[in-house]
């Protein structure tokens, strides 16, 4: 019992750490280069989950099923359509020379550890801690 609750906590501490370095890497994008424009995308950072919070009750199983229906295609589409937007409003905002190339490429790291804090926790929730 005591090692199940250790790996909870283990696993919690390094999501949370991994989330932090991806904020931290998004205000460091608009911080180095005195620029908060690529602070747009850190507003996708907000509604990628909303879809499974909506739609997919909490759980991130619904994106791999191939159930379908209005409400979950709805919800794959929606959760698609911000992910791809959290990638392309660093290359539209670096297009327009709103931002320096170096903020986009902050930005996609950013981005990058982000996913894998979210592949983790999906990792995480489909296993149902079974250590």
């Amino acid at each position: 019992m005591l090692n199940l609750l250790f790996c909870c906590v283990t696993v919690l501490a390094g999501l949370a750490f991994m989330f932090s370095s991806s904020i931290l890497l998004q205000i460091l994008a608009c911080a180095l280069y005195s620029n908060w424009w690529p602070m747009l995308s850190a507003l996708m950072y907000v509604v990628v989950p909303m879809p499974c919070m909506f739609f997919g009750g909490g759980s991130t199983q619904f994106l791999i099923s191939r159930d379908g229906g209005g409400w979950i295609d709805a919800a794959k589409f929606l959760t698609g359509a911000s992910t791809v937007g959290s990638l392309a409003i660093p290359i539209i905002l670096r297009h327009a020379g709103m931002i320096e190339t170096g903020a986009m490429l902050i930005e996609f790291t950013s981005f990058f550890v982000f996913i894998c804090t979210v592949m983790c926790f999906h990792r995480a929730s489909l296993d149902d801690y079974d250590w």
